[in-house]
């Protein structure tokens, strides 16, 4: 049910600095969920638990969203 993550970098995306490669490894990964995901899977987690920390994440992703849509309007009213 889990779904293949296949996370790659190209030299020509960089314009071949190995450190902006590197970063935007990172970032992809953590796009992914890749290290999240490993870390959740190590130990069982009771159903009533995954679903509160699901709705959890959902919550601050929510919120995250919303305060990320205020900002922007608060800068296209500002530019006016």
């Amino acid at each position: 049910m889990s779904r293949k993550a296949n996370v790659t970098v190209k030299a020509s995306e960089c314009r071949g600095n190995a450190e902006r490669m590197i970063r935007r490894f990172i970032k992809k990964v953590k796009k992914e969920k890749i290290i999240e995901t490993v870390k959740d899977n190590r130990r069982y987690k009771k159903p009533s638990v995954a679903k509160k920390e699901k709705r959890l994440r959902a919550e601050r992703t929510r919120l995250r969203e919303q305060r990320k849509r205020q900002r922007a309007k608060e800068r296209r009213n500002r530019k006016k």
